[in-house]
């Protein structure tokens, strides 16, 4: 088989990581509210950030980003995508009491809203606020505070205004469909782990700003187009689907692992997914992944995801004919109080910063449908 790694590789190294450069963007990602559907500010906080490192960007009409690394050759390309919007929640209804019934933007469960301070959005200005399970006080409902169920229909939004009828939500401004950011709240230990609500999937993003820095600090010319991509829409569904170039022949999906009981990611080193719940990732260029890790001794471990989707699956199932892998850092306690290791971080910028570098997986890839010379053997 005609692979990139067996003839005529340019020379690849690894590139100096600039660790204060990736927390620095990832703590303004997590500062700045993006969930699905209001993505307008992240999206001009990382425009802008290309533009400082002299990166080309394009958006698409949603506000998905697709910026250009020039390479000697410009097709069969590639991309690697992250996706900045996280998850949510929205007005669902307007409450006698002056409070606010929410539902979820993505999926994530109940009880990691209780407590959770937010930011509510109206049509003319913004709010603090706190979700609470509708008997909230130990003091006037004793112990029916345990016996609640955890579900969204359990809970309401508190807004830190003087709001004690549905005429007080009126007189602010609140609407049915008003969008509410939940707070990160990030924290940074000493020992290099990080808490935070929305990891996934910010920290991916910085980890490719990371890596774009490091190639562009480094003066390397890449050997084919490169394409870094910032979706919108992940944690509803849609994703890359609309983003691609024509010619894009592999994507590389940076997202979260899922640290857990009974799963083999680990908060350390690149977790490599071999397979999701839209099925397995492309043979190809997932070994290539592997052995990208093996000869740059970059820590690295696989796993399966049995309950995970990402923008690889929206891509494919949007038409799109491409080869692709998922490269993660693994997060405990995902779509909820998470935390991850700046070990992964670091592991997983190395890697990426490595394969913009590789020629095309297979130069028969440039053309979407061909004879079948060329085409690859397992």
């Amino acid at each position: 088989p005609q692979h990139r790694g067996a003839l005529n590789r340019p020379a690849m190294k690894l590139l100096p990581i600039d660790q204060t450069y990736v927390q620095e963007m990832l703590f303004a990602l997590l500062h700045t509210p993006s969930p699905s559907g209001f993505t307008d500010r992240a999206v001009h906080l990382v425009a802008d950030e290309l533009d400082k490192l002299g990166v080309p960007v394009e958006l698409t009409r949603r506000g998905a980003i697709r910026a250009t690394l020039k390479g000697e050759r410009a097709s069969p390309d590639r991309a690697i995508v992250a996706h900045i919007d996280t998850l949510g929640a929205m007005v669902k209804s307007l409450k006698p009491n002056g409070r606010v019934e929410l539902v979820a933007i993505g999926h994530w469960n109940a009880r990691f809203a209780e407590g959770a301070r937010v930011t509510l959005f109206t049509d003319i200005s913004q709010h603090r606020g706190t979700i609470l399970p509708l008997k909230a006080s130990g003091h006037t409902f004793a112990d029916e505070i345990d016996k609640q169920p955890s579900n969204w229909q359990n809970l309401e939004l508190r807004i830190d205004e003087d709001c004690y009828s549905l005429d007080d939500l009126m007189r602010i401004g609140v609407h049915v469909g008003d969008f509410v950011a939940i707070d990160p709240q990030p924290e940074v230990l000493e020992n290099g782990y990080i808490v935070s609500r929305h990891l996934d999937d910010k920290a991916g993003a910085a980890v490719l700003l990371g890596a774009i820095k490091a190639v562009k600090d480094a003066g390397i010319t890449l050997p084919v187009d490169c394409h870094p991509l910032f979706t919108i829409s992940e944690e509803v569904g849609s994703g890359a689907s609309a983003v691609l170039h024509g010619d894009v022949s592999e994507m590389l999906t940076l997202d979260n692992g899922t640290t857990a009981s009974g799963q083999n990611s680990s908060e350390f080193g690149v977790t490599l997914c071999m397979a999701d719940m839209s099925g397995p990732f492309d043979y190809h260029l997932t070994h290539y992944m592997i052995r990208l890790c093996q000869e740059f001794q970059i820590p690295y471990q696989r796993d399966v995801f049995r309950y995970y989707r990402s923008d690889s699956a929206a891509a494919v199932e949007a038409g799109a004919d491409i080869r692709t892998a998922l490269a993660t850092f693994g997060i405990d306690g995902s779509h909820g109080w998470e935390r991850i290791h700046w070990h992964a971080l670091e592991s997983l910028t190395k890697l990426v910063s490595v394969y913009m570098q590789a020629p095309p997986l297979f130069q028969r890839d440039q053309e979407e449908i061909g004879p079948r010379q060329g085409f690859p053997l397992q």
